[in-house]
C-alpha cells in the first residue's frame, strides 16, 4: 500500500516580484486599519475652561449628550466614593470630617478609579478639575500610565432664569423647595460669589490660575468666542467636537 503524498513533499513555489508587491500591499492596509481602530476606540478626555459667566454650564451638557461621555465634577466624585466606602472614599471621608482638605493626590486617585468605570469607555468631560497647574501635571501623570492624555481643553450649574432646574416650575420664584438638583433632588442654594460685587474678584481669580492652565494644554486648546448668545455658540462647540463623534 503506497504511502499518501503529504504538503511537506511538495516543492514550495517561490515569491515573484508580483506575490512581494501584494503582500506589501496587504500589510499597509493593515496597518491603516489598525490605525483606524486606534483612533476609533481612543477615548476623548475634555476639559472646559472658561471665565465666570462664560457659558459652561451650558455647554457641557450638550457635549456629553452628543459625545455619549459623563460630565465628571469632583465634588460628586468625592461623595460618590464615600458613600461607596471605597478605600480612597474612606481616607476622604476621614480627612473632610477632621476639618482638613482633600489633597490634589487624592483627588487624583478618587478620578483614577471613575475614570476606569464603563460609562467613561468612550472617554469624559472633567469638571472642577484640574485647576492648577500642578493638578493638571498630576492628570497627564494617570493618564499617561493608561497611555492616555487630554484630548481637548477650552459644571452641572442652574441658573433661575436661564437654566433653571426641572424643579422649577415656568413663572415659579426660586426658592429652596423649587430649586432642586436634578440628580441628586437635593436644594441649590446661590454661590455667595454669584453676586455683582464678587464678579470682578471671580475674574481676577480665574485669570490668574487658569491662564497657566491654557498654557500648559496649548497643544491641545480649542478656543470658543463665548461672548455671544448660546444659540450662536453652539455650532462652534459641535464643530470642535465633530471629529470625536462615535456612530
Amino acid at each position: 500500500m503506497g504511502a499518501a503524498a503529504s504538503l511537506s513533499d511538495e516543492k514550495a513555489k517561490p515569491l515573484d516580484a508580483s506575490d512581494l508587491a501584494d503582500l506589501e500591499a496587504a500589510k499597509a492596509e493593515v496597518t491603516r486599519y489598525r490605525g483606524m481602530l486606534t483612533e476609533y476606540t481612543k477615548r476623548t478626555i475634555i476639559i472646559l475652561f472658561g471665565p465666570p459667566g462664560a457659558g459652561k454650564g451650558t455647554q457641557a451638557p450638550r457635549i456629553v449628550e452628543q459625545l455619549g461621555t459623563p460630565q465628571l465634577s469632583t465634588g460628586d466624585m468625592l461623595r460618590a466614593a464615600v458613600a461607596a466606602g471605597t478605600d480612597v472614599g474612606k481616607e476622604a471621608d476621614g480627612v473632610m470630617k477632621s476639618g482638613g482638605l482633600v489633597s490634589d493626590d487624592l483627588v487624583a486617585a478618587i478620578i483614577k478609579d471613575r475614570i476606569d468605570q464603563p460609562d467613561c469607555h468612550r472617554g469624559f468631560l472633567l469638571d472642577g478639575f484640574p485647576r492648577t497647574v500642578g493638578q493638571a501635571e498630576k492628570l497627564d501623570a494617570l493618564l499617561a500610565a493608561k497611555g492616555e492624555s487630554v484630548t481637548m481643553a477650552s459644571g452641572r450649574s442652574y441658573h433661575a432664569k436661564f437654566k433653571p432646574p426641572k424643579s422649577l416650575a415656568e413663572g415659579a420664584e426660586p426658592s429652596a423647595e423649587t430649586m432642586l438638583d436634578d440628580e441628586s433632588g437635593e436644594p441649590l442654594s446661590q454661590r455667595a460669589d454669584d453676586t455683582k460685587e464678587a464678579l470682578q474678584s471671580r475674574l481676577k481669580g480665574y485669570h490668574e490660575m487658569t491662564t497657566p492652565l491654557l498654557e500648559h494644554y496649548k497643544p491641545v486648546v480649542k478656543l470658543v468666542d463665548a461672548a455671544k448668545k448660546p444659540a450662536e455658540i453652539f455650532p462652534q462647540v459641535d464643530t470642535l467636537i465633530a471629529n470625536y463623534l462615535r456612530f
